[in-house]
């Protein structure tokens, strides 16, 4: 019996500890599709807040305490949140991809394309991977958001 007791406080020490990594995990980063913003809580009041690519997410306080978090283009990167001292509270990666949820690839021979799908109609939505001929159109209004961004950053 007491074999079985130590074997279940072991089992339940183990589970608590799994969980609580999954926890930090999950607040250590934050997903957010492109054009979409997610809300992140801190711990601690924010005094400062610092985008380590503001091309990739842009980041707007609510409160001392929420923030949104803007997905701009596809990519990575990170926000690192000061406390009024000066010191780092948090230090959270973005990655920035694009909505999934109904996209259909396609294969000819090496060449892939990708469609977003939407009831009975589908329109062109370039992915990483993507033959870059396949949507010449798609390709330039990316390239001229991008680029719009990266003016609108610079100018800031």
């Amino acid at each position: 019996m007491r074999r079985l007791t130590a074997c279940l406080a072991t089992a339940l020490l183990m589970t608590s500890a799994a969980a609580a990594h999954e926890a930090s995990a999950r607040d250590a980063s934050v997903s957010v599709p492109l054009d979409e913003v997610r809300v992140v809580t801190f711990s601690k009041p924010i005094s400062t807040l610092y985008v380590g690519n503001p091309v990739i997410a842009d980041v707007t306080m609510i409160d001392k305490r929420h923030a949104f978090v803007l997905g701009k283009a596809y990519g990575a990167t990170n926000v690192i949140a000061l406390d009024a001292a000066g010191n780092e509270i948090n230090n959270r990666q973005v990655v920035v991809f694009g909505a999934s949820s109904s996209l259909v690839t396609l294969q000819k021979g090496r060449a892939q394309v990708t469609y977003s799908c939407v009831s009975s109609r589908c329109e062109p939505s370039p992915q990483l991977g993507d033959d870059n001929t396949a949507f010449g159109a798609a390709m330039g209004q990316i390239q001229q958001h991008q680029d719009l961004l990266a003016k609108t950053a610079s100018a800031q």
